[in-house]
């Protein structure tokens, strides 16, 4: 009877232990699944605030910081979400290609400085003169990229020669010298028939074709080619 007394007393020390050993195991464990949930919710910030760095650098590359109007990169994905859209809708769109003349003089004689001040402003111009669903992007140099939705082949060429205009109208103050540039645009439909590439193609060869008839008649009539099917 004494023995099992005594062992009691010895087994009682070993339980306590036992129970601290776990309490104290229980412990570690919450304290472990509470970092555990801070670190999660502290990556998924971090996933979040890269995920938005991400899509801003991804507008920033489509972006021309100049004129902060689309780049070319910029203006041909919008230009191929709209012909998917035409494709899948069978809706219509135009797509006006513009030159801007004289400039090399402008950068030549005045330097870049007056360069870029002209095109800011053929930006401003062409990006007033459309509606907010229409796009402007500036494909490169002294070209520039206007999409137009819903516009026939007359629409889109009267629209054309208004911005043509709007350009002829601009003029600049460099060095006490009185400078003007122009525009030359040219026009391709949009339809269900047509992609992206054809219709860049079709556009720049109206844009050419345009470019020779302003240099060469003083009243020239527009030319328009629609984008071949």
């Amino acid at each position: 009877m004494k023995q099992k007394r005594r062992l009691r007393a010895w087994a009682k020390p070993g339980i306590l232990v036992r129970r601290q050993i776990r309490t104290f195991g229980e412990a570690q464990a919450e304290v472990s699944f509470a970092g555990t949930r801070q670190t999660i919710h502290r990556l998924r910030r971090e996933l979040a605030q890269a995920a938005r760095q991400i899509e801003e650098l991804k507008a920033s590359a489509e972006r021309d910081f100049l004129l902060d109007i689309f780049n070319r990169r910029g203006f041909v994905r919008e230009l191929d979400r709209s012909v998917a859209y035409i494709k899948r809708y069978g809706a219509t769109g135009a797509l006006i290609l513009l030159d801007v003349d004289r400039l090399k003089p402008v950068n030549d004689t005045f330097g870049h400085a007056a360069g870029d001040e002209v095109l800011r402003a053929v930006a401003r111009t062409l990006s007033g003169q459309v509606r907010s669903s229409d796009v402007v992007g500036r494909l490169g140099g002294d070209e520039f990229g206007i999409l137009l939705w819903n516009l026939s082949a007359l629409d889109a060429a009267a629209k054309a020669l208004t911005l043509e205009h709007a350009i002829d109208a601009l003029s600049f103050e460099f060095e006490a010298q009185t400078v003007r540039v122009g525009a030359s645009a040219g026009v391709a439909i949009l339809d269900p028939h047509t992609d992206a590439a054809r219709g860049l193609e079709a556009a720049d060869r109206a844009m050419y074709i345009r470019k020779r008839e302003r240099r060469h008649a003083s009243i020239p009539k527009f030319a328009n080619e629609c984008a071949a099917s």
